[in-house]
């Protein structure tokens, strides 16, 4: 288990993401960052540095999107942000056919998902997102669960000439992970079910399962996925129960993938398939839906 507490847990996802961004930026002169009106004020130092390659469509999603394939079609690494609704499903046709269908590369970073801005319904909230990207071919997504694992998966990425989707959320996990795409970890070893956590889920997770005989591993990417990392974890024990901040059901695919030859068991707890109409902060929505701590442990109970 490697993990560290630093300075950094007190940084949101969303503000280390667009510290890492303007890093990326001056130290690479192939990077753009476009932008549709949202988080702009995280990016005046580059803006400073080069407002030729910060550059604030406006509440135009779609046209960030084509703006960003621009960039990458004369040989740049864009850079696209919005709040997830509107970086994951409003623009979801430019992001297949822009970058999907015309092969390029780029990273897309959303914020604010499932439902930080719980109050503020449907039109802000995106459990969704995630299954909407996995949708396109080549796309890969990634979560991660505190603000310090952030600038490890962009940097690993943001040059890969693969579309690349990071989604960020102000639900954090209590420690950073060293992380890298394509890579579960495992956290805590048992001789019972497998139970995945993804991104922000950790913490919660490792609370809700003190006192089982289970193993607790950890993703932070879902495309690629670690299956032959969970194979191996799961040996002839494969009941793999996944803890996923987003419609339950999302990763059903990788796992399938991964240990579909197995006679293996599945389990999913994460956001039900409904809308939500309650208000309150995302952690009161949390607990609503039974995905805090106190939540989840009274799922596991009844199916680990």
């Amino acid at each position: 288990m490697t993990t560290t507490r630093d300075a950094t847990a007190a940084r949101t996802m969303r503000e280390a993401f667009a510290s890492t961004a303007t890093e990326l930026l001056v130290d690479d002169p192939r990077v753009a960052i476009v932008l549709a009106e949202i988080s702009t004020q995280l990016f005046g130092a580059g803006r400073r540095h080069d407002p030729l390659r910060v550059v604030n469509v406006g509440i135009a999603e779609q046209t960030m999107v084509g703006v960003a394939a621009g960039f990458a079609m004369e040989g740049f690494h864009p850079i696209a942000h919005s709040l997830a609704p509107f970086m994951a499903e409003r623009p979801f046709e430019q992001l297949k056919l822009d970058f999907g269908y015309q092969g390029l590369g780029g990273t897309f970073v959303g914020a604010g998902g499932s439902y930080d801005y719980a109050s503020e319904g449907a039109t802000h909230h995106a459990a969704g997102d995630v299954a909407a990207m996995l949708a396109i071919p080549r796309m890969q997504v990634l979560v991660p669960g505190h603000g310090a694992e952030v600038a490890s998966l962009m940097r690993a990425t943001y040059a890969n000439g693969a579309p690349t989707y990071i989604r960020t959320s102000l639900a954090t996990n209590d420690e950073r992970h060293v992380v890298s795409p394509g890579r579960l970890e495992v956290v805590r070893r048992g001789r019972g079910a497998t139970v995945l956590a993804f991104g922000p889920m950790l913490t919660r997770t490792l609370r809700a399962t003190e006192g089982l005989d289970v193993t607790v591993a950890y993703a932070t990417s879902v495309e690629p996925f670690d299956g032959d990392g969970l194979a191996a974890i799961v040996g002839d024990r494969p009941h793999v129960i996944a803890v996923e901040p987003w419609y339950e059901g999302t990763v059903a695919s990788a796992l399938t993938r991964a240990i579909g030859h197995l006679p293996a068991t599945y389990e999913f707890i994460g956001v039900p398939r409904r809308f939500v109409h309650d208000y309150g902060t995302w952690q009161q929505i949390d607990a609503d839906l039974g995905l805090d701590a106190a939540g989840i442990r009274a799922r596991l109970e009844l199916i680990a």
